[in-house]
């Protein structure tokens, strides 16, 4: 189920890739939070959590970028830019969701000691 996950995250940052910035976006903060500095936060959260286990700053740091994600989504007014941001958003909570997974044993589920990060 991980590796599944691994998969779609990795599937997810590369149609990310591929999808250009909005237009309008550069500079531009949306309830006070920097546009371009949330999405450049997200993507390097993910692809922390791709290449192996967050530690707990950085796990903080995605718990935080996908909180400010979803508080700002409703303000964005640009379609483009409330798709691409809902990408964005959808790429940190499947990151999140996958560390969530890496938290549990693999055999009871139930939290290991220390969140699992060692």
């Amino acid at each position: 189920m991980l590796e599944e996950k691994l998969d779609a995250l990795a599937q997810m940052m590369a149609e990310h890739m591929a999808n250009p910035f909005p237009p309008g976006f550069r500079g531009r903060d949306v309830l006070d939070h920097d546009m371009v500095l949330l999405d450049a936060d997200a993507y390097a959260y993910a692809a922390g959590a791709l290449e192996g286990p967050l530690d707990q700053q950085r796990h903080a740091g995605l718990m935080r970028v996908t909180t400010v994600l979803a508080k700002v989504l409703p303000a964005i007014d640009d379609e483009y830019a409330a798709k691409y941001y809902t990408h964005v958003r959808d790429m940190a909570a499947l990151a999140a969701e996958i560390e969530t997974l890496r938290d549990k044993t693999p055999l009871t589920g139930e939290v290991r000691p220390g969140g699992g990060r060692g």
